[in-house]
């Protein structure tokens, strides 16, 4: 047996996270990855030959600022490319809504749908700004622990509060009575025209099995804008592809004296009269520590590494409550050129694009979703990841890469085609080729990953990219479980940090950063 002080399972993002600061303390670390290479979410992988997709994120909508001052992360070359517009969302007739860092510019785009909502939009990025600035401090602090409230944690929560010095309690207000509001009321309260209001609605629903309808997809909405200081659909791009953030946290790692060993699958935490200290690897070795922190989601680290045996009823019972549900696919086309579409020029192609006219489309194709089905019109995100990274595709051609929803992880196997599959892409290429002229002979691959498919190669519960849905009741000191909030779990020296805890999903590394500061107060 190899003693440690910590053993972390899984070498996603928020595992790296952990285990640097872990190792800059002093720790004797290691991280077991399954897989033969680190990054999980965050990977790099050539689907076809020749042709190398970002896995699940082609880009970053936020990254926690203290994670790169801690880690250092610029000193090992982690650069983020800056694009303008940021986001464009496409209109069938050509008038498309582009998202710019400067209101203004957005503005101008939007007018081409209505003059008032033009006029509308600098306010409503500040509004917003306001709102993510009461949940920053939030997204940086442990969760107090409800059933002990204590001293400690009304210290915490006063922590939580400083906006309020910039903002007033009328600032509070706001963002207590908005985070639960469903998309649709936010942009009553703003906007009239559609193209703009299913733009907005769509960040509202990314990654989770809701639609706009449904309640606190505002809280999701400002999730996918933390420290964007009121920039709506801010994108940071990584050079290099996704897995470059990766890399760059392997070398501090590294650096800081954590061992790591890939290939070594975990098969079971050994855990004994409610105490862990240990775990078993597929190739029979055991190795002993004094804290286990587990970067897979709830239910693969408690329920399937420890056995539900060794559960009592009441966290058995939370596990199996926490709501997955994965329903976003991700598909990439090798295409053998750049793709035009009418209203956007070249330099513009770089951008992520989205197909979302009105909010009525989105909740039509969550209706599908509800009933087991793929959506025929889907949301759809895009971008061109081969133009920033040209190593991506070989020379004169590109990768496309697609976020669809819904194509929900329980399909509905009464109505299910046999080669559901390529009724999904062809379906998706169809309707991209309303946008891209000549599209379909464009494409000489792709490939179609299912939440299904997520399950199987990445482990994640359904498929689900946030280890649990993004609502509001699993949000805060109710993520992932009420008696796991605080990244300790019912079960003496075992801790989680993947995107099941508390602030959610996403490669942002702010839950590797809240367990460390929770277990070696730093």
């Amino acid at each position: 047996m190899i003693q440690y002080d910590t053993i972390i399972i899984g070498g996603g993002i928020n595992s790296l996270v952990a285990a640097t600061i872990f190792g800059q303390a002093g720790k004797n670390v290691i991280i077991l990855e399954s897989r033969q290479k680190l990054g999980g979410m965050a990977a790099t992988e050539e689907f076809i030959p020749g042709y190398k997709c970002n896995l699940i994120y082609d880009y970053l909508p936020w990254i926690n600022i203290d994670l790169i001052e801690k880690l250092h992360l610029d000193q090992y070359g982690l650069e983020f490319l800056s694009i303008d517009p940021l986001r464009i969302s496409l209109d069938k007739n050509g008038k498309h809504i582009s998202f710019f860092e400067n209101p203004e510019k957005t503005a101008t785009t939007i007018s081409q749908h209505s003059t008032k909502d033009a006029e509308k939009w600098p306010y409503f990025t500040q509004y917003i700004a306001k709102l993510t600035q009461f949940l920053e401090p939030i997204y940086n602090t442990t969760p107090p622990a409800i059933s002990e409230f204590g001293l400690g944690d009304i210290l915490a929560i006063k922590s939580m509060l400083k906006p309020l010095k910039n903002h007033g309690t009328r600032g509070l207000v706001d963002i207590l009575r908005t985070a639960p509001m469903m998309m649709p009321e936010l942009m009553d309260e703003w906007f009239e025209s559609d193209l703009l209001r299913g733009s907005l609605s769509a960040s509202g629903i990314i990654h989770i099995t809701q639609g706009p309808y449904s309640a606190a997809t505002v809280l999701n909405f400002l999730h996918q804008h933390i420290y964007s200081n009121g920039s709506i659909y801010s994108a940071q791009f990584v050079k290099g592809g996704t897995d470059m953030l990766t890399q760059v946290l392997g070398k501090s790692a590294h650096d800081s004296g954590v061992e790591i060993r890939l290939g070594s699958q975990v098969s079971s935490i050994i855990c004994n009269n409610g105490v862990c200290t240990g775990v078993n690897t597929v190739d029979g070795k055991t190795y002993t520590g004094n804290k286990i922190i587990s970067g897979l989601d709830p239910t693969q680290t408690c329920i399937k590494l420890i056995g539900a045996n060794k559960l009592s009823p009441t966290f058995y019972r939370q596990l199996k409550n926490i709501k997955y549900r994965g329903s976003a696919a991700r598909v990439h086309f090798a295409l053998n050129k750049i793709p035009k579409i009418i209203g956007v020029t070249t330099d513009q192609m770089g951008s992520v694009f989205s197909i979302n006219p009105s909010i009525e489309y989105l909740e039509r194709a969550y209706d599908d979703a509800k009933y087991g089905h793929f959506s025929e019109n889907p949301y759809i995100e895009f971008s061109i990841p081969s133009i920033a990274n040209p190593n991506f595709a070989p020379r004169g051609k590109h990768v496309l890469s697609t976020t669809i929803q819904y194509v929900p992880y329980s399909l509905n196997n009464d109505n299910l085609d046999f080669n559901y599959k390529e009724q999904i892409t062809r379906n998706l290429i169809h309707i991209l080729g309303r946008y891209i002229p000549g599209f379909s002979d464009m494409i000489e691959n792709s490939t179609l990953m299912t939440p299904a498919d997520f399950e199987v190669s990445l482990g994640l519960s359904e498929g689900n990219f946030n280890h649990g849905e993004m609502t509001l009741d699993q949000f805060f000191f109710m993520r992932p479980t009420m008696s796991c909030s605080q990244y300790s779990t019912p079960i003496k020296n075992l801790f989680l940090c993947g995107p099941g805890t508390h602030p959610g999903g996403g490669l942002h590394g702010t839950n590797g950063l809240n367990v460390s500061k929770e277990i070696i107060n730093i």
